[in-house]
């Protein structure tokens, strides 16, 4: 083991604007090498500006000598943490054995570490923390290690706008963490032990020292290259992000800046202009968003209270709970409230069928969220007892699997809130710390569209910092700490004239239907009004109303993972013909034996090919009858 020899050349301060980056860094197996590379490839003669803090698993019955081994690679001050002790630039601190440790105020507090059933996650628990406190400040790195830890971790900081490198797995000693961190996608940069300080000091100027923060005042000077970022995004995702809170989009943009070392938002649009595969990343940048079981436990003990006194007392037996989660993220939120409805009929013995509605912009979480694997850090918000009713354990003991009775009660789906047709006849809305993100108008056409997709007496639970507003005349308050309200029935025009604003007709069928000034709702065509009548009876965010041959006369929601347009027709389109890859000749024979039999038919696990990947699907055909159903 070499000692770190300190030159005799000045040191040089880097100049910050405002504070200064804390660095959080996770390790466990393997980390001590890590640790090293760290810190020998810091560069000499410069004053980083910036504190880190080291997390490692330490056995809790000897004395750690990792603060002796570090300071041995770095000019920097090394310390073993005390409870209360201010955090410093420039400095060095060690997490000391069977401790947890929190960061708030600039003060690094310590808890000592209790025997109990829960995995003892001490990365993700500072991280957490660090981001809360100290938002886009906050920069965190998963070195080598065994298990999951720093995972949760890793959403938070990015959740807040920080930054989070990863060891290259193929150069870490344990691989677990570091893959466990990169399959988030939301690492920004991966790279060996050794390469991170360059990078790392390069980010910090960029993002704290000579460049002006992106502001709110910076973005109102140059609207123009912020209206081109949103085309760009718009034009890539299909999503339009003008209408969210300036400083979130602010604060995204600047991390992406800082990321790509671009000085200006000029070259930011340039950048983005060239390099489509930003716009991507850009687009999830600006979708993520800090979840996690059971989120704010107190509001949902309320709602447990409030769904027996609200829902369950006049539902009769037999019937169906629709809930609708938008903005459902990765799903813990929404696996949350499948547990207490679960719980709470199991407990009552009734007789209810549960059907969750869970919807996000962002696919990459929509798809980890059908998986239902989650890290083994979940320990720290779901009880013992719920760990062992709805969830697995995975082999190697790094994550749990929630149960299928609870997965099949959900039904994930890519969903845009601003512009794709809501849910309907819905017993509870749960849209927690979605809206914080969205200008004022924004959310004012968000709550009567709450209304009017929620049945008489509908339940609306919303984030802590979240309210309905003006529209007091559409709900009532039934817990305001929890933000848990009743839908109202004593009022309806408001809700209409908003929602003609915010949702205008988007399907050719529905075009030339007219708007009657005297409803209090949006006019239906009849073929709308009959495909949304099955899909009551089904869960499906998708479907298509066809006749016995296959002739489309209406789609609903996104339907581009089963159908694409068949080259060359025009007019009228079957569905046969715009069947994906996969799907034709299975569709075709349920079709027709649907038709002939008159009873649906149900294809499961079918193999169908979107976007260059294969994917699996599950189709329903049932049979309609109808007096309005048109001929040709």
């Amino acid at each position: 083991m070499t000692t770190r020899k300190t030159k005799a050349s000045p040191v040089i301060p880097l100049k910050i604007a405002t504070g200064f980056p804390i660095v959080g860094i996770g390790a466990s197996a393997g980390g001590l090498a890590a640790f090293e590379a760290f810190f020998s490839a810091m560069p000499l003669g410069i004053k980083p500006a910036m504190a880190f803090v080291l997390v490692q698993h330490l056995s809790p019955d000897h004395k750690s000598l990792l603060t002796e081994i570090i300071q041995r690679h770095t000019t920097m001050p090394v310390f073993e943490v005390e409870d209360g002790m201010a955090v410093q630039p420039n400095s060095v601190y060690v997490i000391p054995p069977n401790h947890s440790m929190t960061f708030h105020g600039g003060i690094l507090q310590l808890l000592k570490t209790t025997k109990t059933n829960r995995q003892h996650l001490p990365i993700d628990f500072f991280f957490c923390s660090l981001a809360q406190d100290q938002h886009e400040l906050a920069i965190g790195i998963i070195l080598s290690g065994a298990g999951s830890d720093g995972t949760q971790g890793v959403r938070a900081i990015k959740g807040e706008c920080g930054m989070v490198m990863a060891q290259i797995p193929e150069s870490s000693e344990f691989d677990s963490m570091p893959n466990s961190a990169i399959a988030t996608g939301l690492v920004d940069f991966v790279l060996t032990a050794s390469e991170m300080p360059a990078k790392l000091i390069d980010y910090v100027i960029h993002a704290f020292g000579k460049l002006p923060r992106l502001d709110t005042h910076l973005a109102l000077r140059d609207q123009d290259s912020m209206s081109k970022i949103f085309i760009l995004l718009r034009n890539q995702t299909g999503h339009d992000f003008s209408q969210y809170k300036p400083s979130t989009i602010n604060r995204r943009i600047a991390r992406r800046m800082a990321v790509h070392q671009i000085e200006s938002i000029e070259g930011y649009v340039n950048f983005l202009q060239q390099t489509p595969t930003e716009v991507r990343s850009l687009f999830l940048d600006m979708l993520i968003g800090v979840t996690n079981f059971f989120r704010d436990p107190e509001a949902f003990l309320v709602l447990t209270e409030q769904l027996l006194l609200r829902l369950f007392a006049h539902k009769p037996s037999g019937s169906v709970i629709r809930v609708w989660c938008p903005g459902c993220s990765t799903g813990e939120e929404a696996y949350s409230l499948a547990i207490i409805l679960v719980e709470r009929i199991e407990a009552l013995n009734l007789n209810y069928t549960v059907r969750i509605f869970a919807t996000d912009l962002n696919s990459l979480a929509i798809a980890e969220a059908r998986t239902g694997l989650y890290p083994a850090n979940i320990s720290s918000d779901v009880s013992a007892e719920r760990l062992a009713r709805f969830f697995t354990v995975e082999p190697n003991g790094s994550a749990y699997r929630i149960h299928k009775d609870i997965r099949d009660i959900l039904v994930f789906s890519e969903h845009d809130l601003i512009k794709d047709p809501p849910f309907s006849k819905l017993d509870l809305i749960s849209c927690r710390n979605l809206m914080i993100y969205l200008d004022s108008t924004l959310q004012k056409k968000l709550i009567p569209l709450f209304h009017y997709s929620l049945n008489s007496d509908g339940l609306l639970f919303l984030g802590s910092a979240e309210g309905v507003g003006e529209f007091d005349d559409l709900f009532g308050m039934l817990d305001r700490k929890s933000k848990l309200y009743l839908r109202k029935d004593d009022t309806y025009k408001k809700t209409h004239t908003t929602l003609e604003l915010f949702m205008p007709n988007r399907t050719t069928s529905d075009t030339t239907i007219q708007q009657s000034p005297n409803k209090s709702f949006p006019v239906k065509s009849p073929l709308r009004e009959l495909t949304e009548q099955m899909l009551l009876q089904h869960i499906a965010s998708s479907a298509a109303l066809v006749n016995n041959k296959g002739d489309i006369f209406y789609l609903h929601g996104r339907t581009g993972m089963y159908l694409e347009p068949a080259a060359g027709e025009v007019g009228i389109s079957n569905i046969l013909k715009m069947a994906r890859e996969g799907l034709g000749s299975q569709l075709s024979t349920a079709l027709h034996k649907a038709a002939s039999t008159e009873e649906a038919v149900y294809c499961t696990s079918l193999r169908v090919k979107t976007t260059g990947h294969f994917t699996w699907v599950n189709l329903c055909i049932h049979p309609v009858t109808s007096t309005r159903m048109p001929t040709l």
